[in-house]
């Protein structure tokens, strides 16, 4: 399916040499209209390397474009994203289709984001794993669960998966909420900020590939305690927020 709209795919990459390639083929040779933004946050591997490999391979070959964003050091996947956020402003992107870099995500679900944008013109997508929870590690499906009552109950609005890196965000969402975060909590800043700001934020099913040789980014500790901190900052946000908008 052909985008109507200008959106890229944005793809934060951090020592992803496994997987990085055919994620990168594969999108740039199903979504022709699509264009592929990808952020290597300082990999030490040869996940750059790979990238422009394939930008020169695919150089005037298809009408899309490979685009490569470079960290010289690990920022975090935060920071990535706000990398490839700036990138998509300005350039004019309508908006971008996040996913992970580790194949984790069926390309093919991406033509059910671009339906969604044009059928239902949302401001915010996010692709729920919860309907088909098959493989999913059951720590991981117990944590997604509980951060996904916890920010839906903070944000005002019912988000189906808070975690999932698999979304739809358009320009107007990454001009008008300013982020604060550079890490895994990110991701659920956008959303809280977002429904406070009255945003239309959808949910929609996705797949998740479980690899043999998933490695997970994710630090149970540190990670743990930077949501926790997430949360505290949250509701400071949130008081900010609602003191700013009944001002006279």
């Amino acid at each position: 399916m052909k985008a109507s709209k200008k959106i890229a795919i944005l793809i934060p990459a951090y020592n992803e040499s496994k997987h990085i390639k055919d994620v990168v083929i594969s999108c740039i040779e199903k979504y022709s209209s699509l264009d592929v933004i990808i952020v290597d946050d300082g990999s030490t591997d040869n996940t750059a390397e790979i990238i422009k490999d394939l930008e020169k391979n695919y150089l005037n070959r298809q009408k899309n474009k490979i685009i490569l964003l470079k960290h010289d050091t690990n920022k975090g996947k935060g920071q990535a994203l706000k990398t490839g956020f700036t990138y998509a402003i300005n350039n004019n992107y309508y908006g971008v289709i996040t996913i992970d870099a580790d194949g984790q995500h069926k390309i093919s679900e991406i033509s059910n984001f671009l339906k969604a944008v044009d059928e239902y013109k949302p401001d915010i997508i996010v692709g729920s794993r919860f309907k088909n929870v098959k493989g999913m590690p059951f720590i991981r499906l117990v944590t997604n669960i509980f951060t996904s009552w916890l920010i839906s109950a903070i944000a005002g609005k019912k988000i189906e998966d808070v975690q999932s890196g698999f979304r739809f965000i358009s320009k107007n969402v990454l001009t008008k909420v300013k982020l604060e975060t550079a890490n895994f909590d990110t991701e659920p800043e956008i959303l809280l900020k977002a429904s406070w700001k009255k945003f239309k934020i959808i949910n929609i099913p996705i797949t998740t590939i479980y690899h043999k040789d998933f490695v997970s980014h994710v630090n149970p500790i540190t990670d743990t305690i930077k949501f926790f901190k997430l949360i505290f900052k949250s509701l400071k946000w949130k008081k900010q927020f609602k003191r700013s908008h009944t001002r006279f």
